[in-house]
């Protein structure tokens, strides 16, 4: 997961050093030129929101998965010690104890 905050760091930074680019080399009037920035900003909050739905789809499967596993797990648990007081009582029923 680290390293999908270093990607969105790189992809931060790489759009901020294209804007100041684009600016300083801008072949366009003002106008133009703030428009560009503000449908490249646009884009860059839509792929934003996109990662992040994404990423909160990820961790939703995930919760999900390890609550399938620990739910798994305490069925064999419970049966395992359902299974150890059987053998418990039939051991119980079997000792010269119980046979006097």
């Amino acid at each position: 997961m680290a390293e999908e905050g270093g990607k969105l760091g790189y992809f931060a930074f790489g759009l901020g050093l294209g804007l100041a680019i684009g600016v300083l080399f801008a072949p366009r009037s003002g106008e133009e030129t703030r428009e560009l920035l503000c449908s490249k900003a646009g884009e860059g909050k839509d792929y934003l929101k996109r990662r992040s739905e994404e990423l909160r789809d990820q961790a939703a499967d995930l919760v999900d998965r390890g609550k399938t596993a620990v739910g798994r797990q305490r069925d064999h648990l419970a049966a395992a010690v359902e299974a150890g007081k059987q053998a418990y009582r039939e051991a119980e029923g079997r000792s010269p104890e119980a046979e006097s």
